[in-house]
């Protein structure tokens, strides 16, 4: 268990019934354990961990799992029914804009159709009081702006991962406008919109926190598409954070509160390329070989997102700069490599040291 008191959205949480899609992923891992740490129930359908190493296996939570896909129709709908959840936090996606490209119409599958899947899954099964979908700052139409971007600007996409994504923002505000959970025709539907995250735990291909470590791990070349692209980096906690009080906003006396898209991005007023961060991982680990990709697929220039609105309703802010969710990723990396066994202990540290500056 967690140490300290609970702070409100976390007793809002606990005990409740929580099915994760995704939750063999990057940040459903981190989800799973806070969310089991408070003493919520957790139900998780997901596709088996495709990386290996992967968080899943290394944290072993006590979280009962059904392998499966979105895309699935009937077998999602029989897990949410027969597990009767109080909320469904959806995490599975097709996360990658580089396999999107290789792989467009599965991306639109996984992204958008599940999404749907979710939604009606949740819609059919009276139990469920909130959804949370989980997208990306990416549904935002990029016009290289050099002020961030709001939660009423239009949505767009030019790759596949962004426009699967943005679709999927269609899809949620179908069901929420055909179906409103204030006439009780279906459960409060919320968006999430974050940006890029980094923390332990990930070896997703074609990332740069992931390539880092295989680089420095395997002794191999790290190759760079956009070395001065800037990111909105921020800790896979502030989005786990950021998702538990929308949740927990879900279950309350006035879910329509918080039943709506969301901005969750980093405040920090100096901005950091991938060559910053890259310069921040090798100061508190090891420096790779570097190498430039020639001919890199097209990824937007510079995203920013406007998070005033998650700061004055939520009470939500990030609570580590860029330069401590460096050196915070970096020591959990070289601590599991040191002693895989402790992956669990470690990501529990860093989330009690996260609630310590929230409490």
């Amino acid at each position: 268990m967690l140490t300290d008191k609970l702070a409100p959205f976390e007793k809002a949480l606990a005990g409740k019934r929580i099915l994760v899609t995704g939750n063999t992923g990057f940040t459903g891992g981190w989800a799973c354990l806070w969310l089991r740490s408070i003493g919520a129930h957790i139900l998780g359908y997901s596709l088996p961990p495709e990386t290996l190493p992967c968080l899943f296996e290394a944290l072993d939570i006590d979280v009962e799992t059904t392998f499966g896909d979105v895309c699935d129709y009937g077998q999602l709908l029989h897990t949410v029914s027969r597990f009767e959840p109080d909320l469904i936090l959806h995490l599975a996606a097709q996360p990658l804009v580089r396999r999107s490209y290789a792989e467009p119409l599965r991306t639109f599958l996984v992204n958008a159709q599940g999404t749907a899947h979710v939604l009606e899954a949740a819609r059919t099964v009276r139990s469920v009081q909130g959804v949370l979908c989980v997208t990306t700052d990416k549904v935002y139409k990029n016009n290289e702006w050099s002020w961030p971007y709001r939660e009423n600007d239009a949505l767009g996409g030019k790759d596949p991962y962004s426009a699967s994504k943005a679709a999927a923002e269609m899809f949620i505000q179908s069901y929420a406008a055909s179906f409103p959970s204030e006439l009780g025709k279906g459960p409060a539907i919320a968006t999430a919109r974050g940006g890029n995250i980094i923390g332990g735990g990930d070896w997703s291909e074609d990332r740069l926190i992931p390539d880092f470590v295989r680089a420095v791990v395997n002794g191999g070349q790290l190759t760079l598409r956009y070395p001065e692209a800037t990111r909105p980096w921020q800790h896979v906690l502030a989005l786990v954070h950021g998702y538990l009080v929308i949740l927990a906003g879900l279950t309350s006396k006035s879910p329509e509160n918080f039943a709506r898209a969301w901005n969750l991005g980093p405040q920090d007023v100096k901005q950091y390329t991938v060559r910053d961060v890259l310069s921040l991982m090798s100061d508190s680990w090891l420096k790779p070989d570097l190498a430039f990709l020639d001919n890199p697929l097209p990824e937007a220039e510079a995203l920013a997102l406007d998070s005033t609105l998650a700061r004055n309703r939520l009470g939500w802010k990030p609570v580590w700069e860029t330069e401590r969710v460096v050196r915070e990723t970096a020591a959990w990396y070289r601590q599991y490599y040191k002693d895989p066994t402790s992956a669990s202990e470690l990501t529990l540290q860093q989330i009690n040291a996260w609630r310590k500056e929230i409490l």
